[in-house]
């Protein structure tokens, strides 16, 4: 199932919202990760420069096929290896990968689900004790230039409320990503 109105613009424009290198690193991605799971790939925006510091694997995971074969063609370009690609509704199909197995999960720009907690429900379920779920989404205080409609858009507040606190530890956040996002760090208990 498509999240709701997450198409996506041009690539250098897409870019352009991030400060990659602060992302990666205020959500704690780096080379003590092993295994990371990333729901939504894009365009392979935080794809690759995680692949380039992790010490295991990127699972990546997508709808969109379109989106799949650009980062398989950076990835093949770039000679990246360690960066396994599958087009896969995760919502309706779960990711496929064993429970209690991953260090680390990001969702990013993709919690304004109508149920954002399937997400959270199957990063719990695959996530070994103590991994992490990076968070990062549009701030609503602030005009932005892309992002959904300010209505569906879930708040740092909201973020906080929804984590489920039996499941998960908040080790961060919620913080600003400059110059348009928030972030959060979850751990699972």
């Amino acid at each position: 199932m498509k999240v709701r109105q997450s198409g996506m613009p041009d690539e250098s424009m897409w870019n352009s919202y991030f400060d990659i290198k602060t992302v990666l690193s205020e959500l704690q991605i780096d080379s003590r990760v092993n295994d990371l799971v990333e729901i939504g790939t894009g365009y392979g925006t935080f794809t690759l420069p995680a692949a380039r510091i992790i010490t295991g694997t990127v699972y990546g995971f997508d709808i969109e096929k379109d989106m799949l074969d650009i980062v398989k063609q950076k990835l093949a370009n770039d000679s990246i290896e360690n960066v396994v690609l599958e087009q896969r509704d995760i919502l309706t199909r779960t990711t496929g990968l064993a429970a209690n197995s991953m260090d680390y999960v990001m969702l990013f720009n993709i919690l304004h689900h109508e149920s954002p907690n399937d997400f959270l429900q199957e990063a719990f379920r695959i996530l070994k004790q103590n991994g992490r779920i990076g968070i990062i989404h549009w701030r609503s205080d602030i005009e932005t230039p892309r992002g959904p409609d300010l209505s569906i858009r879930p708040k740092p507040e909201q973020m906080v409320e929804l984590i489920d606190k039996q499941k998960f530890r908040i080790e961060k956040g919620p913080f600003h990503l400059e110059p348009f996002h928030y972030g959060l760090l979850i751990s699972k208990l």
